[in-house]
């Protein structure tokens, strides 16, 4: 390795492994209560309704079980609600965040500036939210689209000032409290996250990014993400998410909301880092109208174990739905990631891309599910599921499923298995590459269908944290 490209590796790792001596303004206690739930609705000035959400999904997560039955599940003995902090709000005097970068905590400012969030709202992003434990502490969006009526604030912001539309969707429709044990967790200690609506006939022509950010040990971040975009609408949403790596372990169980209305189009991409001693066990899910286009992009690194299936849901005749997916698991990690997709209405469309990469022992999984409905004609869906190994203790498996109810569709499943060949390697050094190199070309061009569907900041981001990963540099 070159002396600079050693400068860049541990300029990026500084980026993702820095961690901040914990200041808080309010903390509440370990563990999961009654008492505890309405000390957070209290903090947040909650209205009674919300309250009232909180404490239902609460009885919900009582009465579920830890996830079971699906095989080879990653193993979650470890994950103990009762001794994670559910919410911490960050020492900022301006509740819901502020709105100049300037006005923040020295500390905090740091955090994001080696992050790249200012970098990121420079490069003409429409909007920027960054989340720092329990809390959104910074919050922008261009001028021009909020006088198209384009709406992009915290998600406690919005329960406040735009009741009627969170009331109506939040945790209803799409993600309710009894569908998983954590989305019932996620529905009692929901904390942040993103709000996001879209007008009709109204094209926000630049990304909205939102970073969400763990500094404390043993706490939980449950932030939720609510999108409405009207009809003939169009945004795309760009999240990212780190933590630093701790000895005690943090449970990531976010929320994410779409709603996709007739020929709008929505992309959701998602770019996250979490330490490998974190529990990412997410649930996002999009009803999708007529004509509607619903895209779903994520890149899982990090992490301990990871359990996410982004879903959509094609409810009205002609929606379509894409994922790309990639993952990577190296030394002590599980990464089960997949998609589903329930066609509910004629001509609906979905296409599935799965890309996982496993070194030293690391398990990726593709579960997925693709369900058309008894009525669906003429719909079709593909599924592709490529997976590199580097090495024989790596494990990597699919599993689809799909319960086929109509005649008159089309079906296609694609998977491969395989290892870097030696021939591959063979081939490129005999170009002038060394074998580190060698693997990180082949490496790229097997995540190429991802990365070319990001900005090319995350792009190459993305690229970096794949090669970090490669070279045993993070967690």
């Amino acid at each position: 390795m070159s002396s600079e490209d050693h400068l860049k590796q541990t300029d990026t790792e500084a980026r993702f492994e820095f961690k901040k001596e914990q200041k808080s303004a309010f903390q509440a206690e370990k563990g999961l209560t009654e008492e505890t739930i309405r000390v957070i609705s209290e903090d947040k000035d909650e209205p009674e309704w919300m309250l009232e959400r909180r404490l239902r999904a609460l009885k919900h997560f009582q009465k579920m079980p830890m996830p079971t039955g699906w095989p080879e599940i990653p193993d979650l003995s470890e994950v103990d609600v009762n001794a994670i902090i559910p919410y911490i709000r960050p020492d900022i005097d301006v509740r819901g965040g502020v709105d100049d970068w300037r006005d923040l905590p020295d500390e905090i400012k740091d955090t994001f500036d080696k992050l790249g969030i200012p970098e990121a709202e420079k490069n003409a992003l429409s909007g920027v939210g960054a989340q720092y434990e329990s809390e959104i502490v910074y919050q922008n969006m261009q001028e021009q689209w909020e006088k198209k009526g384009v709406i992009f604030c915290d998600m406690d912001k919005a329960v406040q000032e735009h009741e009627e539309i969170v009331k109506e969707y939040f945790m209803t429709k799409c993600v309710p409290p009894s569908d998983n044990k954590f989305a019932a967790l996620h529905g009692a200690i929901w904390s942040g996250g993103s709000f996001v609506y879209v007008p009709e006939d109204v094209t926000v022509e630049m990304p909205v990014q939102a970073y969400f950010r763990m500094n404390s040990e043993g706490m939980g971040q449950f932030e939720h993400t609510l999108i409405v975009a009207e009809k003939g609408s169009e945004v795309h949403y760009i999240e990212g998410c780190s933590a630093p790596k701790y000895s005690a372990f943090n449970l990531h169980s976010g929320g994410v909301e779409v709603f996709v209305g007739e020929d709008a189009h929505v992309q959701y991409s998602t770019v996250q880092n979490w330490s490998k001693n974190t529990y990412n066990l997410n649930t996002k899910r999009a009803i999708v109208e007529k004509n509607g286009r619903m895209e779903w992009i994520s890149g899982s690194m990090g992490s301990k174990a990871t359990m996410l299936y982004p879903a959509s849901i094609l409810k009205g005749r002609g929606a379509s739905d894409n994922h790309i997916t990639i993952a990577f698991a190296g030394e002590g990690q599980n990464i089960d990631t997949g998609a589903k997709v329930y066609h509910n209405a004629p001509d609906t469309k979905s296409t599935i891309e799965s890309k996982s990469i496993s070194k030293d022992g690391g398990r990726t999984n593709y579960r997925g599910l693709v369900h058309i409905a008894d009525g669906a004609e003429n719909s079709s869906t593909a599924v592709e599921c490529d997976a590199l190994m580097f090495d024989n203790k790596s494990t990597s498996d699919t599993m689809p499923y799909m319960e086929i109810n109509e005649s008159k569709v089309d079906v296609a499943h694609e998977a491969t298995v395989g290892k870097i060949g030696d021939e591959d390697i063979f081939y490129l050094q005999s170009r002038g590459l060394d074998d580190d190199d060698a693997k990180q070309m082949i490496v790229s061009g097997f995540i190429e269908p991802i990365t070319e569907e990001l900005p090319i900041e995350y792009a190459v981001e993305l690229n970096r944290l794949v090669e970090l990963e490669m070279e045993g540099s993070l967690g």
